[in-house]
């Protein structure tokens, strides 16, 4: 065991010596006691309350190895004595005493472990030297020594008797295990070099053997102050050339250099080594080898690349002038309209109003027709037509509770057909309405149904499909009062709507 704790040890010292750690001496006071589950009858209620934590010590050292280049995650691993335990103490009365000559028991249960305490810690800034510091991590313990000690004062004779066991590793009852394992957490702070924290640690694993079946698992709650001792610093990276860049780094390890050029020579300083510096002792480009940008006129296009080498340009245009004479930003190779600006989509040239109303093509719904802006281009829909549509709607009859068309209703339907095959570029919105009597959804589906039939009636007499557009809204949109008859029937109503294309 001991080549175990040496091994441990070893491992640790390596670990922190060969990175930029801090090591702390830490000790202090802290509480141990001992979490145990068992089967025995009446244990939690008689016995259990009996036990207590006992005060024990914890010293050793601490290491601080920053994880981060920020400075604020560290790993904190450890290597501590920790005493371990508990205490237990019955007094009974007399009646009790009298029964098991008993008067006075207690007993303590001690052991001592070094443990290795691995923590990644976080730090907060509160000044220019101190922190806050809150970690947690794992732990593994090494059983070290132990003992068992009782003492017993007799209730007939007065007579006090104290008991003391060595408490020794094994697998039989009443031995230890030789390793322990848990979790623990530390916060506190740090003033300097002066570690100033509170813990909990809690085992994980059984402990200890007992003569009856139960478990039994170490918890310390306790505070430490520690000290930086000294800090250590990574191993220096060797340099055979002394030029500041290490020999693993290095492309010319023998020949001092510049970091700029892992650490081959640069007679001219322009950041090319000089082992692929076309030019040498002339301050040039890596682009260009280590030479002079080629540029004669000046542009920043190099002169093997430049189609206007002794013109200054831009390299949109290969390093010629920008030929955009009217400054649209079509360049003149592109623009239809050289002389005059437009616009990309119709190639530098202004956007056309071909019927000349005053809106151009691309807002315009009838660019070959002169219209008005208020129509959208379109010619203003003819006084009559509207007339005509108005007077067949209102003369839209249909059977009642149906989407059957009356008979008299179909002249006026034939006459807006004409209107529409004869007028290409109008539209149609066929609307239909209910009054309130009756569910709202069956009203709705009615309204549906017969805006349907009407458009099917149009469609039969020749009209485009697709110009017609059929909406029912059912009773939502009444015009008058639906708690009269006569405001009921001008309710029941379709409205048929030309839209100009």
């Amino acid at each position: 065991m001991k080549k175990l704790y040496i091994l441990c040890i070893a491992l640790l010292f390596n670990l922190l010596c060969f990175s930029q750690a801090r090591f702390y001496l830490v000790g202090g006071p802290h509480g141990a006691s001992v979490k145990e589950t068992n089967s025995i009858p009446g244990w939690d209620s008689t016995a259990k309350p009996n036990y207590k934590s006992r005060t024990g010590m914890n010293i050793g050292f601490i290491g601080d190895l920053p994880l981060n280049e920020s400075g604020n995650l560290y790993f904190q691993p450890g290597l501590l004595f920790m005493g371990k335990g508990r205490k237990y103490a019955q007094v009974n009365d007399t009646l009790v005493a009298a029964i098991n000559d008993t008067l006075l028991y207690n007993s303590s249960l001690v052991v001592n472990y070094i443990e290795i305490p691995l923590n990644f810690t976080y730090k907060i800034s509160l000044g220019k030297k101190s922190r806050f510091i809150v970690g947690a991590g794992p732990y593994l313990s090494f059983f070290l020594n132990g003992k068992s000690t009782s003492e017993i004062r007799e209730f007939s004779t007065n007579k006090f008797t104290k008991e003391e066991t060595t408490l020794e590793v094994g697998d039989a009852p009443n031995k230890a295990k030789t390793f322990d394992f848990g979790v623990n957490a530390r916060a506190g702070f740090e003033l300097g070099t002066v570690l100033i924290t509170g813990f909990i640690s809690q085992g994980l694993t059984n402990f200890y053997n007992a003569p009856y079946d139960g478990t039994f698992k170490h918890r310390v709650i306790g505070a430490s102050i520690g000290f930086g001792l000294y800090k250590t610093s990574a191993p220096k990276p060797k340099d055979k050339d002394n030029d500041g860049v290490s020999d693993d780094q290095d492309a010319c390890p023998t020949i001092a250099g510049t970091a700029a050029t892992s650490g081959c020579p640069d007679r001219d300083n322009d950041g090319v080594a000089d082992n692929v510096d076309k030019c040498a002792d002339i301050p040039g480009l890596a682009k260009y080898n280590g030479c002079p940008v080629p540029d004669t006129d000046k542009d920043g296009v190099n002169d093997e690349e430049d189609k206007c080498p002794s013109v200054a340009g831009s390299q949109k245009y290969n390093g010629c002038p920008v030929p955009d004479t009217d400054g649209d930003g079509v360049n003149d190779e592109y623009d239809s309209c050289p002389d005059k600006a437009g616009i990309v989509e119709f190639n530098g040239c202004p956007i056309p109003d071909s019927d000349g109303d005053g809106l151009n093509d691309k807002e315009d719904k009838c660019p070959t027709e002169t219209g008005t802006l208020a129509n959208n281009g379109c010619p203003e829909i003819k006084k009559d037509i509207v007339e005509q549509v108005n007077f067949a709607a209102r003369n839209i009859f249909f059977d009642v509770n149906s989407d059957k068309i009356i008979s008299t209703s179909l002249d006026a339907l034939k006459e807006v057909a004409i209107i529409l095959k004869a007028n290409p570029t109008l539209k149609l919105s066929v609307e239909g309405h209910s009054d309130n009597v009756g569910r709202a959804a069956y009203n709705l589906s009615i309204s549906q149904k017969r805006v349907n039939a009407v458009k099917k009636y149009l469609v039969s007499q020749g009209v485009d499909n697709n110009r017609i557009t059929a909406i029912g809204y059912g009773q939502e949109r009444p015009i008058a009062d639906n708690n009269t008859p006569e405001g009921q029937a001008k309710n029941r109503r379709v409205e048929l709507k030309l839209i100009q294309d």
